[in-house]
């Protein structure tokens, strides 16, 4: 099984850059999801005033500029809660 390697990197809390990205799940000002390489990989960037700068499928590199107010990395996200 080939590994596949993802990078993130933020600056100042406003220039976002990944690699390693298969696909935008979702995005809004407030929330972005990304699915990585690596099967059911995911990356969610909440904060305020996100916007998509740049994205590359073929290339797997992702940019956005916002401010960043956290990071989740891991399998599958619940997006919805249930009473």
């Amino acid at each position: 099984m080939q590994e596949s390697l993802h990078s993130l990197s933020i600056e100042q809390r406003k220039n976002i850059t990944v690699s390693g990205v298969e696909s935008v799940k979702s995005f809004s000002e407030t929330r972005i999801e990304l699915c990585l390489t690596s099967g059911n990989v995911r990356l969610l960037i909440t904060g305020t005033g996100l916007k998509i700068t740049g994205f590359s499928k073929s290339g797997g590199t992702f940019t956005a500029v916002g401010t960043v107010e956290s990071v989740r990395y891991g399998s599958g996200f619940k997006t919805k809660l249930f009473k």
